[in-house]
């Protein structure tokens, strides 16, 4: 019988780190309830102690997504460990996730610490651990560049104590295959209780081998591997959960394994997350990239159609890749749109359809052919994560290579509007200057990107900024044919994120304050 290999998902936590990558509360937990319909096994949601912003944001994802293991990481002391497990107590299925490093290099440098010191504080982290919450997880920190014996016995030791899951992390990305595999079978070998644990591998992506060593690591003995989705992460990212889903799913004569993730789940997880990130999948990515179902060869584009084998080892379908088909026209109806929609797998209010419709009729006056992407693309920009405090009514810009651009912004706030135009060093900062002055709340921008939904001239296209107001980052984003409109909008979507969640503070300060009082 194919034995089951256990996902973690660490997008909101570890994949989180990435520079750009922040979410606030309201994001996390769409994409924790994605995760859910994904049919992930265990979803670490953050690090409580990092932030009250995240505490609040993990608390959150364990009161509201029920079905999966909810983790919150701690490091082995007991002020983390405690406010970890006020995080996640109202979840269906806790998990503390407790971790301390264990290599040399990181007890003599980051920890100033002796093995034995080491060794007390992670059997004292899981003790403490144990006592709150039924399941326990720990990690040796930098466990690839650890001593095999000190590593098996600080593994032993903390198995004794009551954790059922233990994870030997390549923390720095290192390893390579050949090496990590065997190295986590020696690891194994030398504890007596393992039979007691699921062991766990955490592969970084520094080289380009975390997926490979994670698959080395399932061979040697894991059964759960901790990954995320477009394998986002620290440095150069973490594994990337759908190429080891679908690695074990399409190579089952290597891998006699299986997972519960729903696979034709992976690709709305995918765009969901660069929706709310802004951090673009590469087109030649494995499994979810642009160009990963693409055929140009005529060689190749001739075998695919007599047999999609020939070149395909997986279908778009399997995956939930939509493929670029025409659809729905310009006297097209609400019904006809919601059937649509309910096909590519989206079950939407009356709201959303009605706000679906209203883009979409905007779509066809614009553009005859309107394909499945841009379908989805609509209804993704129509999320309402949070309230817009700020909408735009209109945008007017000018520019050359030249003169100064110039831009005329109007935007609504409740029953008030406002007007004001600027100068700027292109027709985009012009807009932006513009907005700065009606809110009165400037920010500074950090990256702009655009991208194409479809092929052609007439394509969608995305606009994504990361925008710093008062020390801190917000992702803004928006969808349209005119590129000024969608940078606009892109900009006020991260102007309202900022000024929700500086009333949310404020709000809870308040409340704070009064009962203080």
């Amino acid at each position: 019988m194919p034995e089951k290999i256990f996902i973690f998902d660490t997008t909101l936590r570890d994949g989180e780190q990435s520079p750009g990558c922040s979410m606030n509360l309201e994001e996390k937990l769409k994409m924790a309830r994605q995760l859910e319909r994904l049919n992930v096994d265990v979803i670490e949601a953050g690090f409580p102690i990092s932030s009250d912003g995240d505490f609040e944001a993990v608390q959150a994802v364990a009161r509201q997504v029920r079905r999966p293991t909810i983790a919150a990481l701690a490091r082995a002391t007991r002020l983390d460990i405690e406010r970890a497990w006020e995080s996640i107590k109202e979840a269906h299925k806790p998990r503390i996730h407790t971790f301390i490093a264990t290599s040399d290099i990181h007890l003599q440098h980051k920890l100033r610490k002796s093995r034995s010191e080491v060794f007390a504080q992670a059997v004292e982290a899981v003790r403490i651990a144990r006592d709150l919450c039924e399941e326990v997880e720990f990690s040796a920190e930098d466990a690839t560049r650890s001593d095999v014996n000190y590593l098996a016995e600080i593994f032993e030791a903390a198995i004794e104590a009551g954790a059922s899951i233990i994870n030997i992390p390549d923390t720095v990305g290192y390893s390579v295959p050949k090496e990590y595999g065997p190295f986590v079978n020696a690891v194994l070998s030398k504890i007596s209780n393992r039979n007691k644990a699921v062991f766990s591998c955490h592969c970084h992506n520094d080289l380009g081998l975390a997926v490979a060593n994670s698959l080395a690591g399932i061979e040697n003995g894991c059964r759960q591997v901790e990954c995320t989705i477009n394998g986002i992460g620290e440095r150069a990212g973490n594994a990337s959960m759908e190429e080891i889903v679908m690695a074990l799913r399409t190579r089952k004569d290597q891998f006699p394994y299986f997972t519960e993730v729903l696979t034709e789940e992976i690709y709305r997880s995918s765009r969901l997350l660069t929706n709310l990130t802004g951090m673009f999948v590469q087109p030649n990515k494995a499994v979810v990239g642009k160009n990963a179902f693409a055929h140009e060869a005529g060689i190749h584009q001739d075998g695919v159609l007599k047999n999609s084998l020939t070149y395909e080892i997986m279908t778009p379908q399997s995956v939930g890749v939509v493929s670029s088909t025409l659809v729905l026209g310009k006297h097209s109806g609400r019904h006809a749109l919601h059937k649509k929609y309910q096909e590519l797998g989206y079950e939407l209010t009356k709201e959303e359809l009605e706000r679906a419709y209203f883009f979409f009729t905007k779509l066809t006056d614009q553009k005859k052919e309107i394909y499945d992407e841009d379908l989805i693309t609509i209804v993704q920009d129509g999320m309402k994560i949070i309230p817009d405090i700020y909408r735009l009514k209109y945008v007017h810009s000018s520019g050359g290579n030249q003169e100064l651009s110039s831009a005329v912004v109007k935007l609504e706030k409740g029953s008030q509007t406002f007007i004001e135009s600027s100068h700027g060093h292109g027709p985009v900062d012009a807009c932006y200057k513009a907005i700065d002055k009606i809110t009165g709340f400037p920010g500074r921008l950090l990256d702009f990107s655009v991208n194409s939904v479809t092929k052609g001239k007439d394509a969608l296209g995305e606009v994504f900024v990361h925008v710093k107001f008062s020390g801190r980052s917000y992702t803004g984003k928006a969808a349209s044919l005119n590129i000024i409109d969608a940078s606009t909008r892109a900009y006020v979507n991260a102007v309202n994120k900022a000024i929700y969640e500086q009333l949310r503070q404020q709000e809870k300060a308040a409340k704070a304050s009064a009962a203080g009082e």
